[in-house]
């Protein structure tokens, strides 16, 4: 009498493996822009409540000059991914800027006192859109 043996034969084993290749090939990407695309809301999220801050500031003393002033307060701490700072604050205009670092080293952001947003810099391999802060690598605007 023979003894049936059971198992997974060689073939069975490695088509089990490429599966699991074909997947992981697919999914790993599509989990690293999730990711990056979360570093970035930071700087998002900050600017645009720095910008409610700023205007805030002029309704109450007609000018932005003096809202970055040290001791205020009103400038954001710099962030886990991001490095905040307001340029050309005049009486009428100002700039404030996102410059990354640590995993969203590359990306700088900024949005002025009309509101207009730019991504004035991205990492290579990035694409660039002055006309909205870029959160994809093709170039497409954050919501």
């Amino acid at each position: 009498m023979q003894q049936r043996q059971s198992g997974f034969t060689l073939v069975e084993l490695m088509i089990v493996v490429a599966i699991i290749g074909i997947l992981s090939a697919i999914a790993v990407p599509s989990y690293n822009s999730y990711v990056m695309r979360a570093r970035l809301v930071e700087a998002h999220g900050v600017l645009a409540s720095t910008q409610n801050k700023l205007e805030q500031y002029w309704t109450n003393n007609h000018k932005y000059e003096g809202f970055d002033a040290e001791g205020a307060g009103l400038m954001p701490e710099p962030g886990l991914n991001f490095d905040y700072s307001l340029d050309d604050a005049t009486v009428s205009a100002y700039t404030l800027t996102a410059t990354g670092k640590n995993a969203a080293a590359g990306f700088v952001y900024t949005i002025d006192q009309s509101g207009q947003r730019a991504t004035t810099g991205v990492p290579d391999g990035w694409l660039d859109n002055d006309s909205c802060w870029v959160d994809r690598k093709e170039g497409t605007c954050s919501q």
